[in-house]
């Protein structure tokens, strides 16, 4: 397999915006969107690649020599890669850990890192509480709608990093466009949404007591990691000629966030996902951008 171009899955949800469609994703024509799926092989959005038959899904299953010796000890493949731009505030939410998950949903947990591309000003994401809460006042807080009065506000910029290990409180404030590279999983436990409605026009499930029993209570401490188990990131300012590897242990996914580069001597832009398979060894990129490097 050659180094490619990822295909991505779209999500439209009532708090995306023009963003990804208008910049990152020019050939959609979607009205809006919320979040492409760069990188997935998930029953709820799968990747491609340009120029080939395949699918994310079907080169973990049929070829996993592709993906890398660390990702082989995976039943599944362990990652979502994913743009996301927030026109409007996400949900406060918490995602349980692999024993819940496995234990109550048939699913695994989730475990996140958020790296911001975009962020206007004053905008900027939750994430945990501002000091230790019991589990009857937070209560009490979602059903009075002040949960916001505990949560902690980050103000961000471009280039920030942000490790959301599940049982972590968070949402992603309005007008920040960030990456996020996360668990295979799309279990999320809504806690609280503004009163928002959906496309239904009725207000959006929340899972207040399954929320309230994975939470982390305490107060939040920066946590400024960039891998875990499922993945290993690193942020990239690129202003000439880079050499990086893509040895047998795992692929490589360059996601461009600025700028434009070539990789091996091919052109990619601002909002590209460039895939290498593992194996492939020694290749050059060069031009001026940032990106992030994901691999297992």
């Amino acid at each position: 397999m050659k180094i490619t171009k990822t295909i991505p899955a779209f999500k439209d949800y009532i708090w995306g915006g023009s963003k990804l469609k208008d910049t990152y994703h020019k050939q959609t024509d979607l009205a809006r969107v919320a979040e492409s799926w760069e990188l997935a092989a998930h029953k709820d959005g799968t990747s491609g690649f340009e120029g080939e038959s395949f699918d994310l899904a079907a080169l973990f299953n049929e070829h996993r020599e592709l993906i890398g010796t660390n990702a082989q000890k995976f039943e599944r493949f362990p990652m979502i890669i994913k743009l996301i731009d927030a026109r409007d505030n996400l949900s406060v939410q918490v995602h349980p850990s692999d024993a819940y998950a496995l234990a109550n949903e048939n699913s695994y947990g989730k475990t996140e890192m958020w790296y911001v591309v975009e962020a206007e000003e004053g905008a900027g994401l939750y994430v945990g509480f501002q000091r230790d809460v019991s589990q009857e006042e937070f209560r009490a807080l979602i059903a009075q709608n002040r949960l916001q009065e505990v949560l902690n506000f980050i103000p961000v910029k471009p280039g920030d990093w942000y490790f959301i290990e599940a049982g972590t409180v968070h949402a992603i404030g309005k007008g920040v466009v960030i990456a996020e590279v996360q668990q295979n999983s799309n279990l999320t436990y809504r806690l609280y949404d503004y009163g928002r409605v959906g496309a239904d026009g009725k207000p959006r499930e929340l899972h207040v007591e399954k929320g309230i029993k994975v939470s982390k209570l305490t107060a939040y401490k920066e946590d400024k990691r960039t891998s875990c188990e499922y993945f290993s990131c690193e942020s990239v300012c690129l202003d000439g000629k880079k050499t990086l590897t893509a040895d047998e242990t795992s692929f490589v996914a360059l996601v461009i966030m600025e700028g434009a580069l070539s990789c091996d001597g091919k052109a990619y832009q601002k909002g590209d996902t460039v895939f290498v398979p593992a194996g492939y060894g020694a290749f050059t990129v060069e031009g001026k951008a940032n990106f992030i490097s994901v691999r297992v």
